[in-house]
């Protein structure tokens, strides 16, 4: 196999377009929580070290899922070949390297939530991933925390603590979903996901109330105050895609995930937009 191929395999395992997203779900956490140009150099220590503990993480998930992944997912990199069962193990541990030394760097708060994060990404394949229910509520919790983390390096957690709990909500749904799509080679496996324990319907009526929970907090930081009328302009189309996404899920599985992940992102702008008026209201 050439350099250039196995090179592209190496960052296949990161899931690029994944680890960078989840870098951006932090800076966005750090705005949200009033990050300055006095603090721009831990948010960017902080967006890095999530794009690379990302990356890392994703590596050493498909370590462990390589069986798995030769029934579902069989054009990912350990299966075809292009990077070896040993390469991604070692991959993964130089990018936790790099991202535990740039987490060093900021407030004792952010360093605590990295240090668990860090523990519960190695730990989730390997004992968490098969149990109904736990594994999908450690992702979540994994995904929501990118925005607890942004706002911990600047030094305050709270402003991010309602868009902690959106994330963390529709990601579990997500996840929820994510499974119903794999419960062939999960089954095969022998593993016992939420829709193998009771049911890929069930399994989706839970997903529904959780994302219907996430969509009642939804107006919490206008209702508060926080934010003003923009804010509601962009969440409202967000929440009008994820329940969308969500009706989509009973027949199409893979487009509700993919059409629920559009709606997360939504949200997430209007969490952006919402502290953007906050800011220009106070400069004028």
């Amino acid at each position: 196999m050439d350099v250039q191929a196995k090179v592209r395999g190496y960052v296949e395992l990161t899931r690029p377009m994944n680890s960078v997203a989840a870098g951006v779900l932090t800076f966005i956490g750090a705005f949200v929580a009033g990050a300055s140009t006095e603090s721009a150099a831990l948010v960017v220590a902080a967006v890095a070290a999530t794009s690379l503990a990302t990356g890392a993480g994703n590596a050493i998930n498909d370590y462990f899922d390589r069986e798995i992944d030769r029934i579902n997912q069989p054009d990912r990199p350990i299966p075809r070949g292009a990077v070896s069962e040993r390469g991604a193990l070692w991959f993964s541990v130089v990018l936790f390297g790099i991202a535990t030394a740039l987490a060093l760097t900021l407030p004792p708060l952010a360093i605590g939530i990295a240090a668990f994060n860090l523990i519960a990404l190695v730990a989730y394949t390997e004992f968490f991933k098969g149990l109904p229910g736990f594994g999908n509520a450690l992702v979540a919790y994994l995904g929501g925390s990118t925005f607890l983390f942004g706002g911990a390096a600047v030094g305050d957690v709270s402003a991010a603590g309602v868009l902690f709990v959106l994330a963390a909500l529709s990601t579990l749904t997500r996840e929820i979903i994510k499974d119903v799509e794999d419960i062939d080679g999960d089954r095969e496996e022998g593993l016992n996901t939420l829709p193998i324990a009771i049911g890929e319907r069930q399994a989706l009526h839970v997903g529904t109330v959780l994302l219907l929970v996430a969509v009642l907090v939804s107006p919490v930081p206008y209702l508060q105050g926080s934010f003003g009328i923009a804010y509601v302009l962009v969440v409202a189309p967000a929440v009008v895609v994820m329940l969308f996404a969500m009706m989509r899920s009973y027949d199409h599985p893979r487009a509700g995930q993919q059409y629920l992940k559009y709606g997360m992102f939504l949200a997430a702008l209007a969490f952006i937009i919402g502290q953007m008026s906050v800011v220009l209201s106070l400069a004028v």
